[in-house]
């Protein structure tokens, strides 16, 4: 018992410094030698052998993926060709109306993110268009996070199959499936989690309007400066906007109708967008150079977590949590919901708590008989929901760029990117029991 309780000290801690502001590159290692220590686990053996261990391991696994969907973007983002789909997009739907425009920014995102964009990307290709239309429209500000997060980090991260995000990715390497693993499970929620945050939107926007709250009404002393976001694509030749499509929609069907290997597909649209956008990058060796390095942040960030999860799966403390998720009643599909969900809670990192899950609990579920493809279609769902808590390093990032606090935006992320994709899980667990 004593085990299980430093487990939650430390994971306490883990919280607790992620939302003072350190980074998970200095705490993981941190919380993991607190738990080393008091389970009298020999420190310089588990660093070297266990917590690396899992550190490098991830980095094997996923850095070349991590890689190329960065270089990618980068080269979406400095051509234009992401924000010239997300001006041909806003043509199609419209901006006659607020509610328009909400659900305008939520399919751009939704887009861009499905066609393997990321979502540090999107921010900046779409903030420039939101700003004047928010403004134009005057609709409050805070509510750009309702859309934004719906699109990016709800049905296209983990829940529509073929999806090439790291979430989808990351059940491959353990169960043998592919990215269209159990189709079905992901339509059911990602139809669910769409209905209701387009309802959240509505409803959000409802309330704002009750409230005589103004694009201009929000109190920042800094509104001024929250007004200039600069558009680095202005006096630009920006490339056609159906030649921008090419490389997003050659990704989706190379990965899913001719199921190619995830790391060729990448590479072939890196090479795609190179011949397509060259003469639309400005700095080509920055866009070369900065689309690589970009991707080790985060990599290291979600090994840190993995490193960590690793000590963590061999003290006793979660041999025991282990035993707890395999007993709770009903389907075992469930436990490794709530299972999954807890570790990206945990971490604050949806792609580091799968990993954790799929590292220490997947061959327990598989010799329980569980279908391969329902526990990584399920498993992908629940590390997008509670992974998206205050601290996790996403969110952060995110409302810094837009110039939003936790105070003045968090709630709507936490109703689109918490609450909705929980409560859309609920069908398709039911739908999981009853069909696979």
């Amino acid at each position: 018992m004593w085990s299980l309780i430093t487990i939650v000290i430390s994971l306490t801690l883990l919280i607790v410094l992620a939302l003072r502001g350190f980074s998970i590159i200095i705490i993981a290692p941190v919380v993991s030698l607190f738990v080393m220590v008091a389970n009298g686990l020999p420190i310089l053996e588990t660093f070297q052998e266990t917590y690396m261990g899992g550190f490098i391991g991830y980095v094997k696994n996923y850095f070349l993926i991590f890689l190329f969907a960065a270089m990618f973007g980068k080269m979406m983002d400095d051509s234009g060709a992401a924000r010239q789909i997300a001006n041909l997009l806003l043509r199609i739907i419209g901006k006659d109306s607020k509610y328009k425009v909400l659900v305008a920014i939520m399919i751009i995102c939704a887009f861009l993110t499905y066609g393997g964009v990321s979502l540090f990307v999107v921010i900046f290709a779409v903030l420039p268009i939101a700003k004047p239309l928010f403004k134009e429209l005057d609709i409050p500000w805070h509510l750009f996070m309702a859309p934004f997060f719906t699109g990016i980090g709800t049905f296209t991260m983990t829940m529509l199959p073929g999806t090439p995000s790291v979430q989808n990715i990351i059940p491959t390497k353990y169960l043998g499936t592919t990215v269209t693993a159990a189709p079905m499970l992901g339509i059911i929620a990602a139809v669910c989690v769409i209905a209701l945050n387009l309802w959240y939107m509505k409803h959000a926007l409802k309330r704002s309007e009750k409230r005589n709250e103004t694009y201009l009404g929000m109190q920042n002393p800094d509104r001024d400066k929250m007004d200039i976001i600069e558009d680095v694509y202005k006096n630009r030749k920006l490339p056609n906007p159906f030649i921008s499509l090419v490389p997003p929609v050659a990704l989706l069907l190379t990965l899913n109708l001719f199921n190619f290997e995830i790391i060729y597909t990448l590479m072939g649209v890196v090479v795609l967008s190179s011949i397509l956008f060259w003469n639309y990058i400005v700095a080509k060796k920055d866009t070369i150079n900065l689309g690589a390095t970009s991707a080790i942040l985060p990599i290291i960030n979600t090994s840190a977590d993995v490193g960590y999860g690793s000590v963590i799966a061999i003290t006793a403390g979660f041999s025991i949590f282990n035993d707890a998720m395999s007993g709770i009643p009903g389907s075992p599909i469930i436990s490794l919901f709530i299972a999954t969900t807890a570790l990206a809670g945990i971490t604050g990192s949806s792609s580091g708590g799968l990993a954790i899950a799929m590292e220490a609990l997947s061959s327990t579920y598989l010799k329980l008989g569980l279908n391969p493809e329902a526990m990584h279609r399920v498993a992908s769902v629940a590390s997008g929901g509670l992974d998206s808590l205050p601290h996790n390093g996403g969110v952060i990032t995110i409302l810094v760029a837009s110039k939003l606090t936790h105070k003045d935006a968090y709630k709507h992320i936490f109703v689109v990117s918490v609450i909705a994709p929980l409560l859309a899980s609920i069908p398709m667990l039911i739908a999981a029991i009853l069909f696979y």
